[in-house]
């Protein structure tokens, strides 16, 4: 690596301000010399990066990168500021000598968690039907007055998938109190997940004695369509879903049958179509609450993911091992 390494910024400069405080921009300026991109809409790459530069740093805004630049080339190193990586990095160029890491997933987990928990409590607690009928109509009764909450203690919680995501949430239901906690992840030892105070289950036994399961599982071929309508249908009347992950791991449709019906209650951050379309049977709805695909969306995590992607690029000049770095050995697992 040269004495001065040549990093490029290829982030939308009003994205870039919301991922990069001051200091942690000043912290990259001081690994080496940093290019910015400028303009607007999605950031191309310069013809010339890959032979003027040593790290790319990437994000939402990044056009998708072009594998054929790698070969041959000086780039060595690619951090991704924001979520997932495969719709902007080719499992390819893991082959070609170019190390990808994936530096704002681990900063999105912890609020990921923190938004799937604030829609349990929510939802068990009736805050929805609380607020709605308040609001609507400024009556004590048609506001629910009398009406009887579930407290989160007494609940059994299955959790998809101990991603980051879902082990965050663990730890928080621990942390209220909750006894009873299940998952389901193929790739979990039973010992790492009774450090974590979970009890390993199949996904249907998780669903047919889990009065609120809260989906923390990557989008991948195993995943996709995961959650099915007979899937659904094991869940008790009156339980609870909570999808703060991809909305493409359960069957959408067989959802809003549960939902339509009455049956069950969900809180939903992520959808097949996105932006939700202003006719989706799920607007309405007394039993669900909705958010736009912001539960990774606090300041304090992108500022975070601005930090991480610096320290990553830190060791990596520095020759150390890299903590969130992609290999194509789990490249397919991630989402």
């Amino acid at each position: 690596m040269p004495n001065d390494p040549q990093i490029y910024v290829a982030i939308r400069p009003d994205e870039y301000a919301k991922l990069f405080d001051i200091a942690t921009t000043d912290a990259l300026k001081r690994l080496g010399t940093v290019r910015f991109a400028e303009g607007e809409g999605k950031m191309a790459l310069p013809s010339d990066v890959a032979d003027t530069t040593d790290v790319l740093v990437t994000s939402w805004s990044t056009e998708p990168f072009d594998p054929a630049l790698v070969h041959g080339s000086r780039l060595r190193l690619a951090v991704h500021t924001a979520g997932t990586i495969r719709g902007l990095f080719p499992k390819s160029v893991l082959d070609s000598g170019l190390r990808v890491a994936q530096g704002g997933a681990a900063a999105m987990a912890l609020p990921v968690a923190e938004m799937a928990l604030t829609l349990t409590l929510a939802l068990l607690r009736n805050l929805h039907t609380h607020d709605r009928g308040l609001q609507t109509t400024r009556d004590w009764v048609t506001g629910g007055t009398g009406m009887l909450g579930r407290s989160i203690q007494a609940q059994h919680i299955g959790i998809v998938g101990l991603s980051r995501t879902g082990r965050h949430y663990a730890r928080m239901l621990r942390g209220l109190g909750v006894q009873r906690i299940s998952a389901y992840d193929p790739y979990v030892s039973a010992e790492d997940a009774q450090a974590l105070g979970v009890q390993l289950v199949e996904l249907d036994e998780l669903f047919a004695t889990s009065d609120v399961v809260a989906a923390h599982a990557p989008v991948t071929p195993q995943t996709r369509g995961l959650i099915g309508a007979e899937t659904l249908r094991l869940l008790r009347d009156g339980a609870t879903f909570i999808n703060t992950a991809r909305s493409a791991i359960t069957d959408e449709a067989a959802l809003i049958a549960e939902l339509t019906s009455g049956r069950i209650n969900a809180g939903l951050d992520v959808f097949d179509a996105e932006p939700l379309p202003s006719d989706s049977p799920l607007f309405g709805l007394p039993n669900v609450l909705l958010t736009p695909h912001v539960a990774g969306g606090t300041i304090e995590a992108r500022f975070a993911q601005g930090a991480t992607v610096v320290a990553e690029i830190e060791r990596f000049l520095r020759g150390d091992q890299l903590q969130h770095e992609v290999t194509a050995e789990i490249y397919d697992r991630l989402s």
